[in-house]
């Protein structure tokens, strides 16, 4: 009972300075909504980024080619062009060498064109195994995958990403229809499952638009298109040779991918003159990541401190002003029998009342992420799609996610503040002079 009149008490204390009392709350609201939203967005941007290194594998190894300086290439010359990266001895070198490795995808990928009559689109053309869908958790939503077959017959097929189906048949049924890549056509045989973009990760794996991909036989591709491509950069035409963009490897236990990885290193160095490819383990960025985490999380809440700490500084504002305007009821308290620690008590029940209030709203304020940054993109695709466009993958996907423990730790340090800040004024007014008090006017 004692504790619900300290309340009441509190709470009609402020009432009679309502708009002081309300800029008050204010500041921990604040405060509060600031570090839940904070932590909210850097764990939506974490979870993405850990999702994706997790699509690629914790027992996976990734080694994909790179283009070193030209004059460090295997070829070079105006009429040879240059050649660099990962061969296809390679792929049988590791397959061959390593035992730790259960199965191992090769993959070619490069940039061009698809048409289908005057439809267009500028796509990836993905060349792999029907392995390659189980690896990277690629699924068909009609159709089927690339086969074993396609791959024996150097079959003229195509399996087409959400995206790229969508632009190139607006209206009709893509399947058993043919598109155009270079000067060969691709009959449809599958369409894939919408699939989100991928940031890029740590400087190890660039972004992906996956619903832009055509995925064909890694055979048909060596046959009809060939290793060597024609590019053009700076408006130079540059032939380059690459046999293999990239090899995913597999181990059945994580605790044999680090070694697996640095057995994948040596026999590469061995057979490559030039650092022309690059060895990324999913597994270590993933620790990477959960190491960013952690220091992302305590730099937000250093930020979002600061403005409780303002808040602070001004319910201890509000209540020095409250001490020195009730100076008179004070000493009247005091006479009548009421002790120092029941002053203090009563000031910091009112901090607490102050402190409290600005918590719980900012809690609710909180809850209300979600919906605030899904309304705002929502309201930028839809009057601004233009800058939509050109905002990165990962913000157009970002999903906050609200941290049970940050909702906790803001509320407490709300109260936290309230009482920390709440005690030189109320030590203040229980140390006045009850007869002091009395006259003071």
């Amino acid at each position: 009972m004692n504790l619900f009149q300290q309340l009441r008490l509190g709470f009609r204390s402020l009432l009679l300075h309502k708009l002081r009392s309300a800029l008050a709350v204010l500041g921990i609201l604040i405060g509060v909504t600031a570090v839940i939203w904070l932590v909210a967005m850097g764990e939506g941007v974490s979870y993405q980024a850990q999702q994706q290194i997790k699509d690629l594998g914790a027992t996976s190894i990734i080694v994909r080619s790179i283009k070193p300086a030209e004059e460090s290439s295997r070829d070079s010359g105006a009429r040879m062009g240059i050649s660099y990266g990962l061969l296809r001895e390679d792929f049988e070198r590791i397959i061959t060498n390593v035992p730790t490795i259960s199965r191992a995808v090769p993959m070619r990928e490069i940039s061009r064109e698809v048409r289908h009559r005057e439809h267009f689109v500028d796509g990836q053309v993905i060349a792999c195994t029907p392995d390659y869908f189980g690896m990277t958790r690629l699924r068909i939503a009609r159709g089927r995958a690339l086969s074993e077959v396609d791959i024996q017959t150097y079959a003229n097929v195509v399996v087409l990403a959400h995206e790229a189906a969508m632009k190139l048949f607006p209206i009709e049924d893509p399947l058993g229809r043919a598109v155009q890549i270079g000067q060969e056509f691709y009959v449809i045989v599958g369409i894939a499952v919408q699939r989100s973009a991928a940031a890029a990760i740590g400087g190890s794996l660039d972004a992906r638009q996956y619903d832009r991909d055509v995925y064909i036989p890694l055979s048909t591709f060596r046959s009809r298109i060939g290793d060597r491509v024609a590019t053009i950069r700076a408006g130079a035409f540059q032939l380059e040779t690459v046999e293999l963009t990239q090899i995913t490897a597999v181990v059945d236990d994580m605790k044999e991918v680090d070694a697996t990885a640095d057995i994948i290193r040596s026999l590469l160095q061995r057979y490559h003159k030039v650092v022309d490819y690059a060895v990324v383990v999913p597994k270590e960025l993933l620790e990477q990541a959960e190491t960013m985490r952690a220091m992302f999380n305590v730099l937000l809440l250093l930020i979002a401190g600061i403005s409780l700490l303002v808040g602070g500084i001004g319910i201890m504002n509000i209540m020095l002003a409250t001490v020195t305007e009730r100076t008179r009821e004070i000493g009247i308290r005091r006479a009548l029998g009421a002790t120092k620690g029941e002053i203090v008590q009563q000031f910091l029940w009112e901090t607490v009342v102050l402190s409290g209030t600005g918590g719980l709203l900012g809690v609710i304020f909180g809850f209300l992420c979600g919906p605030t940054v899904n309304g705002v993109r929502r309201a930028v695709g839809l009057f601004l799609p233009e800058v939509w466009a050109a905002l990165p993958p990962n913000i157009r996907n970002l999903e906050p996610r609200l941290a049970p423990w940050s909702i906790v730790a803001a509320f407490g340090i709300s109260v936290g503040v309230g009482i920390v800040f709440g005690i030189y004024p109320a030590r203040r007014a229980a140390n006045m002079d009850p007869i002091e008090a009395l006259r003071h006017e």
